[in-house]
């Protein structure tokens, strides 16, 4: 069966929200997916399981993105499972809505290894794969709060400063693998529907305001991020790179 993969993907957050959409998006025959999760086993397990069905040839893996060789262990176990690594979805992450005052340095410095280095770190591993493939591809979440500041009087610094630096480290990797034809691209999700009793930095009446505070007045699903996702990952994109994808009802606009 894996003589016949087209591509292998990397897909890290993949046991809920996001990450799963993403999984569902993709599964078919031809694909394989090396799914990761920090510790939702379970979910992670249904996931695998649905793509597995679709066709797909999976591969799951726990690890705290945190940690400072989680990202290269990823990257080695897809190589060790499929022989090859071809398209990251850099997906992991989370939301913390402190301030200034309330939110600490500690908290920064985990954000930050857990988005911007968790990201550096996979594509650093992954950097020989990625430049030989002929379907090469790089997508990472970042986030509307790394743009939109202050929505319903909220701020989000430390993500924020993560996200943004995600950005910016997927645009500079765009510019050094272009020769090579691997694209780098970016989605950047508005405020996004969260499955039933996962982390959110919205609770309560504060989903109907987040979706009042967008043009469009409507919360973004992770069906609507996985298809931006999906696009960048598909050979029609082939020509786009270092580009950032507003999936957010509009909340750019503002």
């Amino acid at each position: 069966m894996t003589s016949q993969i087209e591509r292998v993907v990397l897909i890290t957050g993949a046991a809920s929200g996001v990450g799963a959409a993403t999984v569902r998006a993709l599964a078919g025959p031809g694909t394989a997916m090396l799914l990761h999760t920090r510790r939702n086993e379970a979910g992670l397990q249904t996931v695998a399981e649905a793509a597995q069905a679709a066709g797909t040839e999976v591969a799951t893996e726990l690890a705290d993105l945190a940690e400072a060789d989680a990202s290269a262990v990823l990257v080695a176990t897809t190589l060790d499972r499929f022989g090859r690594l071809d398209q990251i979805v850099s997906n992991a992450g989370y939301a913390d809505k402190r301030g200034f005052g309330d939110v600490d340095a500690a908290a920064l410095r985990a954000s930050l290894a857990s988005i911007t280095e968790a990201f550096f770190g996979l594509v650093t591993a992954a950097l020989p794969q990625l430049e030989a493939s002929s379907w090469g591809r790089v997508v990472a979440v970042s986030s509307f709060v790394a743009h939109s500041i202050g929505v319903n009087d909220t701020i989000f610094p430390v993500s924020a400063a993560a996200k943004s630096g995600l950005e910016g480290l997927a645009k500079t990797l765009a510019f050094q693998l272009a020769r090579t034809g691997t694209t780098v691209n970016c989605v950047s999700p508005g405020f996004t529907q969260k499955d039933p009793g996962a982390h959110a930095a919205v609770s309560g009446d504060g989903w109907q305001r987040a979706a009042d505070a967008a043009p469009m007045k409507t919360l973004v699903t992770p069906a609507d991020v996985a298809a931006a996702i999906a696009f960048f990952l598909s050979r029609e994109a082939d020509r786009i790179t270092g580009q950032v994808l507003h999936v957010d009802a509009g909340l750019d606009l503002l």
